[in-house]
């Protein structure tokens, strides 16, 4: 039965297409992004393809994808440029990847607050010594299940979510970044219960299964933080140039503009009163 989860796993998996690349990011973003990156951060991804948008369908986010940020891996690099993520793909299975990778995708940076450099040693460990392991494709199978447009209960959803094999040698998209939060005990989502006492109140968080973590788990956590390259930079509006009512730019200045408000996020180039 496990060769044709297989089997059938790989065919559904073919439909991924790549994402549309576009226009490539301008120098000075991904220069932001690379400087703003640290060791431990997980780098959420808005990825294009059919399984791709199964996901964002599932978990009603915009995100389909994430990789943990472990800096340079010693002896891995693709044309020179070192492999500096780690994440578990469809075809893949769990790999090391170079940033560029990522450079034409809309990305967001979370950061785990208050993780100490030895714990976060221990998680960029824990993922790097997976690299190798295989994906679960009964979890594709399980989302494919799920990418017709009718409505489904949230709970449902999360519950298509959590299955899979249960393979130990095999890695459902975020779970592999679960797991190494989960080995220094880092919350993410944890289920919390309140006990009441005759002398206090506590609060006792019990973990949830790491097959249950999407993407946007990471982005609505409460332990983790939304860190933005443009802000992190040193972010001031008084530098930005504006164009005036209702006058359509010059061209000689797209360029400049075109890269200012890519990185404060705005839609480049329109007047002020559209």
């Amino acid at each position: 039965m496990g060769w044709m989860i297989d089997s059938v796993g790989r065919l559904i998996a073919r439909l991924q297409k790549q994402a549309n690349r576009g226009e490539p990011l301008p120098p000075n973003d991904s220069t932001a992004l690379r400087d703003t990156l640290r060791p431990g951060d997980v780098l959420l991804v808005e990825g294009k393809g059919r399984i791709s948008s199964g996901i964002k369908y599932l978990t009603q986010s915009a995100w389909s994808h994430s990789a943990l940020y472990v800096g340079p891996i010693a002896g891995s690099a693709t044309d020179g440029e070192p492999h500096v993520l780690i994440e578990a793909n469809i075809d893949e299975g769990v790999v090391s990847a170079p940033l560029s990778k990522y450079l034409h995708c809309q990305t967001r940076i979370c950061r785990p607050v208050g993780l100490s450099g030895a714990d976060c040693e221990k998680v960029c460990r824990y993922a790097s010594e997976r690299i190798g392991l295989g994906y679960d494709f009964k979890n594709v199978i399980d989302l494919m299940r799920h990418l017709f447009p009718w409505p489904m209960a949230q709970r449902c959803r999360r519950r298509t979510i959590a299955l899979g094999s249960g393979d130990a040698s095999r890695i459902i998209y975020s779970s592999l970044i679960a797991q190494a939060f989960e080995a220094v005990r880092y919350p993410i989502l944890p289920t919390i219960t309140h006990i009441d006492s005759q002398t206090a109140r506590r609060e006792i968080a019990e973990p949830r299964h790491s097959s249950l973590y999407a993407p946007r788990d990471f982005d609505i956590s409460p332990y983790f933080m939304v860190v933005k390259p443009t802000l992190a930079r040193g972010f001031k509006y008084k530098d930005m140039h504006w164009t005036a009512r209702g006058r359509t730019p010059q061209r000689t200045l797209a360029p400049e503009m075109e890269r200012r408000d890519r990185a404060s996020g705005m839609r480049p180039h329109f007047p002020l009163d559209l």
